[in-house]
């Protein structure tokens, strides 16, 4: 009778048939390794919806059956927790703005400038946070973040600068428009297509390069080689 038994599972595994055992039917390894009486056979059934054969076993003897767990990736997620944890929330926001890593935000001084002028309001002719237009905010960034003494006005900060390609644009380049003929609109390039700039509808602000206004009236960029001469006094178009 033993033998009928181990054949019936060998048969079970080559067939791809499952083994289950009634809840009821209560064998020990004991009983297995030395003697089955015949009721406990009947209680045996094959089924091909039970469970497999290995598992049924397992039951049986009461060995648990071990499943490899895979563990997470968490390297990653973690770099990236202490990332958020050691930025400043100056830092994060400028990231979201610019659609940039956060890591990579890493010019304070340049934040801290836009932060200081955000949402001031455009103003032909302005030159305070009263109300200041494109070329005077500029300007006034490019002297206090990187050094430079820039014209007054963007046609001027056009004829200073050196002709760059938009592919060629780095953190601190000029971006020219014709908004209204000819050079009359220009902001400063932060990386990701994107420039600040006060715009005159919605003030001290980041915008897109791949606006579909901007990127229509894009004229080029301006590199600056050198600290050019003193500005102008007068009033810069848009």
């Amino acid at each position: 009778m033993r033998s009928l038994f181990f054949v019936s599972v060998a048969v079970g595994i080559l067939s791809g048939t499952t083994i289950s055992v009634k809840a009821q039917t209560s064998i020990s390894l004991e009983r297995l390794g030395k003697r089955i009486q015949p009721r406990f056979i009947e209680n045996i059934e094959v089924r091909r919806d039970a469970v497999p054969v290995t598992a049924a076993v397992a039951v049986v003897n009461q060995v648990p059956v071990v499943k490899k767990v895979e563990k997470p990736a968490i390297a990653a997620s973690a770099e990236f927790g202490r990332t958020i944890e050691t930025c400043t929330p100056l830092q994060f926001k400028y990231a979201q703005l610019m659609d940039m890593e956060v890591e990579s935000v890493t010019n304070f001084d340049l934040i801290n400038f836009i932060e200081g002028w955000w949402a001031v309001r455009y103003r032909f002719g302005g030159v305070t946070k009263r109300g200041v237009d494109c070329s005077a905010y500029t300007g006034q960034l490019i002297n206090a973040v990187f050094g430079y003494t820039m014209p007054r006005t963007a046609r001027e900060q056009y004829r200073v600068t050196q002709r760059i390609s938009r592919n060629e644009l780095s953190e601190g380049d000029l971006v020219f428009f014709n908004t209204r003929g000819g050079v009359s609109h220009v902001g400063v390039y932060l990386g990701n297509n994107r420039f600040t700039h006060s715009s005159s509808h919605s003030g001290v602000t980041i915008s897109s390069l791949d606006d579909p206004y901007y990127s229509k009236r894009f004229i080029g960029g301006g590199r600056i080689n050198e600290a050019p001469a003193e500005p102008e006094a007068t009033a810069s178009a848009e």
